[in-house]
């Protein structure tokens, strides 16, 4: 299973990290995980090509998360294709709302998108051997984390949330964990609201700690606080004794349950 980080940034992009989203490739399935900027060219600079998406999905409404879906959607028109959308029932929907504003669910676009909501808490079948479970978070009412389960590893993709208990529970036994990491903590005693809507990085070492994840891979990281990366390891590092992976955009990481370490 390869995953691929086509941005690890959060809401305000930079020269080199854009908004947070990834590729994940398992068996002959390719699945997009949210959908921020221009989606086509990092797909394509990332080695793959488009029309090999086979679901798209997304984590919440927030426009970071799925302001590049209508341009992705409208670059792949003329692929005769039917392709899976994932979320909660009102992200879905919203989306579905924000391609009919660009008319992309007109008979004229062959790229054609089947919506599925996932009840939080029930196991969907993406293909098969390829399960996915929604998991509700705080964040927005419409956020979700995912968890894939699949022949070659399982993954945990929190998004934008702070610490969950039913997130970390599941991450004890899974075989990678990619989790919000906004800040350092002393950003979140300057700003108290952050603590109910993302985590900085000295609690979730003690979370990932607590809950022996394997591997721990910090992503959405703020690009509008001044901070540099070696300060959120160091954080982590204060607790965490597992494996950590810090992604920049690009970067790929191959898990696979039969081997001790992943490889970069």
């Amino acid at each position: 299973m390869k995953i691929t980080f086509l941005g690890t940034g959060g809401a305000v992009p930079t020269a080199v990290r854009d908004n947070t989203s990834l590729l994940i490739e398992t068996g002959r399935e390719l699945l997009l995980v949210d959908c921020p900027g221009a989606l086509t060219q990092k797909i394509l600079k990332s080695g793959y090509h488009p029309d090999r998406i086979s679901a798209i999905l997304i984590t919440h409404i927030h426009p970071d998360h799925l302001y590049g879906l209508p341009s992705f959607v409208h670059s792949q028109m003329l692929e005769n294709k039917v392709v899976k959308l994932f979320g909660s029932t009102e992200t879905v929907e919203f989306c579905l709302q924000l391609l009919d504003l660009f008319h992309l669910r007109k008979e004229k676009i062959l790229y054609r998108i089947d919506s599925q909501p996932l009840i939080p808490g029930i196991q969907t079948e993406i293909s098969p051997g390829l399960l996915i479970t929604g998991i509700a978070v705080a964040h927005h009412s419409s956020s979700l984390a995912f968890h894939f389960q699949t022949p070659e590893g399982e993954i945990l993709f929190s998004g934008d949330t702070p610490i969950s208990e039913p997130v970390f529970s599941l991450a004890k036994n899974i075989d990678c964990l990619i989790h919000d990491c906004s800040a350092p903590g002393r950003f979140f005693e300057t700003f108290p609201f952050l603590k109910t809507r993302h985590t900085n990085s000295l609690d979730l070492g003690v979370a990932a700690e607590k809950a022996k994840v394997k591997l721990l891979v910090p992503c959405h990281f703020s690009s509008d606080l001044d901070f540099c990366l070696e300060e959120i390891e160091q954080e982590i590092r204060k607790n965490y004794r597992g494996q950590l992976f810090l992604p920049e955009d690009f970067q790929t990481l191959e898990i696979n349950k039969n081997r001790n370490s992943p490889r970069l």
